[in-house]
């Protein structure tokens, strides 16, 4: 399948640059561009693309403002991605609430942004890295301990170990290749870890285990690469 990406930034070099990069992709195709957050939201309205990029400091209209606009359409079915070179809380928060599928700095290898794409379309949300885990550790702070037994207990190991590697704000992909096992196995170990500890999203899970002094442990860990194990695993 085809995904039909919009592109939405004031800056008509990055924009030619950014399509440049689609361009080398089967799946990925750019199906048009904005130059402000106004023309973005009337663009998403009359294409209707999969996947809209939009940076977020742009005249007219500002990204978060056009972002906020666009998903509060009920007929949307584009999925949000924001860009920015300003790594700022308040930004993350405004995209998060407005529900934005991704929040990435502008600093991202091309290859990173492509994937990305890919995992907005999918309906999942992905954060810049940098900013999750300067954000778990501030979310830690303001969530309350859950109730005795905090429900590690219940965690099977490998699930543990998806934890802890999702506490070091990895990619679904980077945990599938440390613990050697596939996406969709990954997908379904987070899925278990929320479900078991009460928690909403991974962001809050990767607070969990900042407040359960788990961080740093995957590391410390020998990687399990090569011992393929199914999604009960």
């Amino acid at each position: 399948m085809t995904l039909r990406v919009l592109i939405a930034d004031d800056h008509a070099m990055f924009r030619s640059g950014l399509r440049a990069v689609l361009d080398t992709q089967a799946d990925l195709v750019c199906v048009g561009e904005a130059a402000d957050g106004r023309s973005a939201v009337n663009e998403v309205s009359r294409l209707r693309p999969d996947v809209a990029i939009i940076d977020i400091r742009m005249p007219r209209l500002d990204g978060l403002r056009a972002t906020e606009a666009i998903l509060a359409d009920p007929a949307n079915t584009t999925k949000v991605i924001l860009l920015t070179t300003y790594d700022q809380d308040t930004y993350v928060h405004r995209a998060l609430r407005a529900g934005a599928g991704g929040f990435l700095l502008k600093s991202l290898p091309p290859e990173e942004l492509i994937a990305a794409i890919r995992v907005a379309a999918r309906g999942d949300t992905l954060i810049d890295p940098s900013v999750t885990r300067r954000l778990s550790a501030r979310l830690a702070d303001g969530i309350a301990p859950p109730p005795t037994p905090t429900g590690l207990d219940l965690l099977t190991t490998r699930e543990r170990e998806v934890l802890l590697l999702l506490a070091e704000a990895r990619s679904n992909a980077e945990i599938a290749d440390r613990l050697g096992i596939g996406d969709e196995t990954v997908k379904t170990h987070v899925s278990r870890i929320l479900g078991k500890l009460h928690l909403r999203d991974r962001i809050h899970a990767v607070a969990y285990a900042h407040l359960h002094g788990l961080v740093g442990q995957a590391s410390a860990r020998p990687p399990s690469a090569g011992r393929p194990c199914g999604p009960g695993g």
